[in-house]
């Protein structure tokens, strides 16, 4: 691991503390040459992929997610640490599973149950674009459904 700070090669591990979720773990690291400590996450990584709606297949992208809900949360009241794991959430339940191909539709279903708990407008900003909304109808629909399931709760 190389120092951000100096870049010399050798850095010694200060303090290791596995995430919530157990798919991420925070180094605390120091370098042996500027004695500066930095911290590093590292990530389990398994070969996801991708089955599109129109049948191609491409490599699991979780920053593609992450861009997603921050788009849908912009100037809304949902802090970065929030969408951060909301988005570590979705991808631990993609991982979960034991096929390691996993279809475009389940990963926007995950996202937008996250982004419901989170935050209803970003919800129907999301949705908007993920169900695709041709007109004002669509929207409408979607908005009596969210006010409908919050009542019966």
């Amino acid at each position: 691991m190389f120092c951000p700070y100096c870049h010399y090669a050798e850095t010694k591990v200060v303090d290791k503390r596995d995430a919530d979720n157990q798919a991420l773990t925070r180094r605390r690291r120091e370098c042996l040459k500027c004695a500066k400590r930095f911290t590093t996450y590292e990530r389990m990584e398994t070969n996801l992929r991708v089955i599109k709606k129109d049948g191609r297949r491409e490599t699991f992208n979780r920053e593609k997610i992450k861009i997603g809900m921050l788009k849908a949360c912009e100037k809304r009241p949902v802090s970065a640490e929030a969408i951060e794991a909301a988005v570590n959430k979705v991808e631990a339940q993609l991982r979960g599973k034991a096929n390691s191909e996993v279809k475009s539709r389940v990963i926007g279903e995950s996202v937008s149950r996250e982004l419901k708990r989170l935050d209803k407008v970003a919800y129907i900003r999301f949705a908007s674009v993920y169900k695709d909304f041709e007109d004002p109808e669509s929207f409408a629909t979607e908005v009596k459904q969210l006010l409908r399931r919050g009542r019966k709760k």
